[in-house]
C-alpha cells in the first residue's frame, strides 16, 4: 500500500503487543498519577504480585528523586530486554489501533493509536511547528526523565495528542467499521480505570485517516479556522505527556548528535508512540489541577500573595482573576489585577515560583476537590482551588499566545488518564 503518511508527523507504527499474561495485571495508570499518594502506588504493586506488568517497566513520578532511583532505572532496562527475550510481546507492523476508553463514568473517548514525528513536535513557548506543547515544559523536570529512557529499548506511552476536529473527519468514522477491523484487546481496567478495547485498522481505514489529516492540516483551513493568515499550521497539541514528549524529543537529539544527518530518518528514536484524541470527542472534559503547598505558612504565604501584585485584595471582586484558597484555619478569595497574567493560574503560578525560592514549602498538582482538600486540611499546608478551563479556547489559546502555564488543565480526573499497554521499540 502506498504510504499516505509520509507528509503528515502522525504514523502507524510497529507496535508491540503484550501476549500470554492478564491484561488487567499489565495495564497500569500513567506515571505522573497520585505523586502525593504513595498509598495508590502500593496497591497497585500488592495486586500486580508477580505477574508481567507494565508496571515493571515505568517508574512513578513518586519515585523519581528515591533514594535507589538508578537501581530502579536499571531494574527496569533488565526488565524490558527480559520481555523482549522471552516473547512477552508480539508486534503489529506499521498498524494503528483504535480505541475505545469507557471510562468509570460511563462515557466512552475515543481514540486512536500511532506515532508521532519528534522532528514536528517543538515545545518552545512560539514554536511554528506542526505539534506544540500547550503547557510550559520546566527544563530542570527533563534530565531525571531523560534518565529513565536513554537506555530503555522500549517506550510506553501515555502522551495524548488532540486535534482540533469539529467536524469528527478523523476518529468518529472508525467506530461504525468496528466489525470489519482485527479486535486486538478488550478488558477491565483496574483502580476505576473503566474499561479499554481497541482494533487494529485495516488498508481502507487507515487510507481514511490519513486523508482526514490530510484536509486537516490544510494552511487555508487553518488560517480562516483561528484567523491566523499565513501562520504555519498547527495540527496537534499535546494534551497530556507534555514532559513525556519532551523527554523523547531530548533523547532524539542526543542520538542525532552521534550519527550523521543522512542517518537521522532511520533512528527509532525519531519517533514516540502515543494517542490522539479529537479535542471535541463528548467524552473529553477539561478539569483545573488545583495547587497544593505542603510543609509552609499559610499565612505569610497570603500575605505574600496580596503584597506580591499592586492592586491585590482580600475578597471576591469580579474585575479581577479570584484566587480561591483552603487550609487548616480558614478559606477565603484572594482577588488579583487580571493585568498580572490571562489565565488565574498564571497568575497564581508566577507568584509561587517566586516565592517558594526564598520560602518554605513545596508544591504539587492535585486532581479533584475532594483530594486537594483533604490535603489543605491538614497543619502546614495551603490549596489553591482553580477554575476550569474551557477546552474550546485551548487551540487558539496556542496558536496566538504560545503555551499555556504548566498544569493549567487536565483531561479528566487522574483515574481516567492513558493506561500503560502498548509499546514499541526506540533503539
Amino acid at each position: 500500500m502506498e504510504n499516505t503518511f509520509d507528509k503528515l508527523p502522525f504514523q502507524p507504527a510497529d507496535i508491540l503487543m503484550p501476549t500470554g499474561c492478564d491484561m488487567t495485571l499489565w495495564s497500569v495508570v500513567a506515571c505522573d498519577q497520585y505523586t502525593s499518594q504513595p498509598e495508590y502506588w502500593q496497591r497497585v504493586e500488592e495486586r500486580v504480585g508477580r505477574a508481567p506488568s507494565s508496571l515493571r517497566l515505568i517508574l512513578p513520578e513518586s519515585s523519581l528523586e528515591g533514594p535507589h532511583v538508578e537501581t530502579d532505572i536499571m531494574d527496569i532496562n533488565n526488565t524490558m530486554a527480559h520481555y523482549l527475550r522471552e516473547g512477552q510481546f508480539e508486534t503489529l507492523s506499521q498498524a494503528m489501533i483504535y480505541v475505545e476508553r469507557t471510562l468509570d463514568c460511563g462515557k466512552v473517548r475515543r481514540g486512536l493509536i500511532g506515532m508521532v514525528d519528534l522532528d514536528c513536535y517543538d515545545y518552545e513557548s512560539g514554536s511554528g511547528a506542526p505539534v506544540r506543547a500547550t503547557e510550559g515544559v520546566v527544563l530542570s523536570r527533563i534530565p531525571p526523565r531523560v534518565s529513565v529512557r536513554k537506555n530503555a529499548p522500549i517506550e510506553l506511552p501515555h502522551a495524548m495528542l488532540l486535534a482540533d476536529d469539529p467536524e469528527r473527519t478523523v476518529i468518529e468514522p472508525l467506530s461504525a467499521q468496528k466489525n470489519s477491523m482485527e479486535l486486538v484487546y478488550d478488558f477491565d481496567l483496574m483502580e476505576r480505570g473503566g474499561h479499554i478495547a481497541g482494533w487494529k485498522l485495516g488498508p481502507a481505514q487507515l487510507r481514511q485517516v490519513a486523508a482526514a489529516l490530510t484536509a486537516l492540516a490544510d494552511p487555508a483551513a487553518f488560517a480562516e479556522r483561528y484567523h491566523a493568515q499565513g501562520a504555519p499550521v498547527m495540527l496537534f497539541a499535546v494534551g497530556d505527556g507534555n514532559h513525556s514528549l519532551a523527554t523523547a524529543k531530548e533523547c532524539y537529539e542526543r542520538q542525532k548528535r552521534l550519527v550523521s544527518p543522512q542517518q537521522w530518518s532511520s533512528l527509532p528514536a525519531r519517533f514516540a508512540l502515543c494517542e490522539l484524541v479529537n479535542l471535541h470527542d463528548d467524552s473529553l472534559e477539561f478539569e483545573p489541577i488545583h495547587r497544593v503547598v505542603f510543609q509552609t505558612e499559610p499565612d505569610k504565604l497570603l500575605e505574600g500573595l496580596v503584597a506580591y501584585y499592586p492592586g491585590a485584595r482580600r475578597g471576591d471582586f469580579p474585575d479581577g482573576h479570584s484566587l480561591r484558597y483552603v487550609c487548616a484555619e480558614a478559606e477565603g478569595v484572594i482577588t488579583v489585577p487580571k493585568t498580572a497574567a490571562q489565565l488565574p493560574i498564571g497568575a497564581l503560578q508566577q507568584f509561587l515560583d517566586d516565592y517558594l525560592t526564598n520560602h518554605p514549602g513545596r508544591t504539587d498538582y492535585i486532581h479533584g476537590d475532594d483530594v486537594t482538600r483533604e490535603f489543605a486540611a491538614k497543619s502546614g499546608n495551603i490549596a489553591f482551588l482553580l477554575p476550569p478551563m474551557a477546552k474550546e479556547e485551548l487551540f487558539p489559546a496556542v496558536v496566538h499566545d504560545g503555551v499555556l502555564p504548566r498544569k493549567t488543565f487536565s483531561m479528566g480526573e487522574a483515574h481516567d488518564k492513558r493506561f500503560y499497554l502498548e509499546a514499541r521499540k526506540i533503539r
